[in-house]
């Protein structure tokens, strides 16, 4: 064999099966948690739904508490606090929440869940802790005030969220998304870098 020949690029490894089998198992639960809630979610419906037998699910997540961990595992990819001006904050964070809600249904399944499980509940606590919270560190005026001003800009994105993605009232839903941020960003960028009321 000529040294100088080239040699032939081997072929692209195939997906793992035990890859493809943990999609369809997540896709799965996350349709019957958005559907079903938590309570009444179960690992024989999820299996079905994803056509493999009970025993893969127990064996990939354990028990159905990991499943949901896994299934609403999310990374909200807020702006870099850095790089973002301060007087744009309550927009940038309006226009990014309504472009994953917009795009992501692991949000509407968390909500879902959110609401009527205490497991759903800690998910979400825990979500907008470790990932808001610091951008509202960075913006506002005194980072001690941080948790109670991040905790009322969650109230206004939640209960857009809600209205508009989970109960869909027609108002809401029809609302064309920079109507929303015309709306809704002065608020936020109040909640965020306002003095404080002082009461």
């Amino acid at each position: 064999m000529n040294d100088s020949t080239p040699a032939t690029p081997a072929p692209a490894a195939p997906a793992r099966r035990s890859d493809t089998t943990r999609r369809a198992i997540l896709e799965a639960a996350r349709e019957r948690f958005a559907a079903d809630g938590y309570e009444r979610a179960t690992i024989r419906a999820i299996a079905q739904q994803a056509k493999i037998d009970p025993s893969m699910v127990m064996r990939y997540y354990g028990n159905k508490e990991g499943l949901f961990a896994a299934a609403v595992a999310i990374d909200l990819k807020l702006p870099d606090p850095s790089s973002l001006p301060r007087d744009e904050a309550g927009r940038a964070l309006v226009t990014h929440f309504l472009h994953q809600w917009e795009e992501n249904e692991v949000l509407t399944a968390l909500l879902r869940v959110g609401v009527t499980n205490d497991a759903g509940a800690e998910r979400m606590r825990g979500i907008f802790n470790d990932q808001l919270l610091p951008l509202a560190r960075r913006v506002c005026p005194d980072p001690e005030q941080a948790p109670a001003r991040a905790a009322l800009v969650s109230s206004q994105l939640l209960g857009l969220a809600l209205t508009r993605y989970v109960l869909r009232f027609p108002p809401a839903a029809h609302l064309h998304p920079e109507e929303i941020t015309a709306w809704l960003a002065p608020t936020v960028q109040h909640y965020l870098t306002a003095p404080h009321p002082g009461v």
